[in-house]
């Protein structure tokens, strides 16, 4: 019953920090390029790699803990599913080309911005 507890306080505080950043993103920089599902999906990816190798390796966090953080509050704060629909939404309006940057910049970020997680909290 705890694990669900965790991911459900997790899931909801992961769900208000993207809402919040990805608004204050729009805010700044309004393009048709979705640069704050971007830069929430590479912090995300950063952020899951670097607390893992913390939680598992250095601190060793309860898994209680770490499904409320990985699971609910990072799997709510990364948007895959809205990546995939504004890649459908760009194609379908023409930005063929940005869909395809979109696409590889988000798999190559995310994939770097993970590794340089692990290797920092594996340095701490």
């Amino acid at each position: 019953m705890y694990d669900i507890i965790n991911i459900m306080v997790g899931g909801a505080l992961g769900a208000i920090a993207r809402y919040k950043l990805g608004t204050w993103i729009g805010s700044k920089w309004s393009s048709e390029f979705p640069i704050h599902t971007l830069i929430i999906n590479v912090t995300g990816a950063f952020l899951l790699g670097f607390l893992n190798i913390l939680f598992i390796e250095r601190f060793k966090i309860s898994p209680t803990w770490r499904l409320g953080i990985g699971v609910g509050l990072l799997g709510a704060y990364t948007t895959f599913s809205t990546f995939s629909y504004e890649i459908i939404m760009l194609v379908e309006n023409g930005s063929s080309v940005a869909a395809a940057l979109y696409a590889f910049s988000s798999l190559l970020l995310g994939l770097l911005f993970a590794t340089i997680g692990v290797i920092l909290a594996r340095l701490i």
